[in-house]
């Protein structure tokens, strides 16, 4: 239903487009780039407390501007004494066998030991979707995915250097991937 991603620099941005060249032979190219912190299902944004089934139990999701209202008052919570952190991408990696979707999946690698205590704190509150949270949870920003790149493309995307873009990150986007856009920020 909704996410809650740390806002990218425009530095990710820039790296992202001198990368893109590289980036032939893959299905699909991302455009619109994310750092996922962590993914909120319908039972996130029900009335009342967690009661682990992240699809609800069948029962259908409240309007929209509803479920941002009570998202937004629970993560209240979790994030109250949260501090601004640092947050730097520092390469590029590939899942060969993601969870879901078209392999493979080449990423910038990021680092930040905020944003891990952050995640592990709503995965607390929250709950994590199995195999890409909790434990699981790689932060990270999708650069391509699918296809069939040339020989040896990937291995280049992955021993390519570049100068890490660090930033500070002092709010997150609740993302809506049905409109396909930041419902709201939360001031850390």
């Amino acid at each position: 239903m909704f996410s809650l991603n740390v806002p990218l620099p425009p530095g990710v941005d820039r790296l992202a487009a001198d990368l893109h060249p590289k980036l032939k032979g893959f299905d699909t190219v991302r455009e619109r780039r994310t750092l996922v912190c962590k993914r909120f299902g319908v039972a996130d944004v029900r009335d009342g407390e967690r009661d682990g089934d992240q699809e609800g139990g069948g029962e259908p999701a409240p309007p929209r501007e509803e479920a941002l209202d009570r998202l937004r008052e629970r993560l209240r919570r979790p994030l109250a004494g949260v501090d601004p952190f640092e947050v730097a991408a520092t390469g590029i990696d590939v899942f060969d066998a993601p969870r879901s979707g078209s392999r493979p999946v080449v990423y910038l690698t990021v680092e930040s030991d905020g944003l891990d205590r952050l995640h592990r704190r709503l995965c607390a509150a929250f709950g994590a979707v199995e195999g890409i949270e909790g434990d699981d949870y790689v932060p990270h920003v999708t650069l391509a995915r699918g296809g069939n790149p040339e020989p040896g493309a990937v291995a280049d995307l992955v021993d390519a250097a570049f100068d890490p873009v660090r930033w500070r990150v002092h709010a997150l986007d609740v993302w809506d991937p049905e409109f396909r856009e930041v419902a709201a920020s939360v001031e850390l």
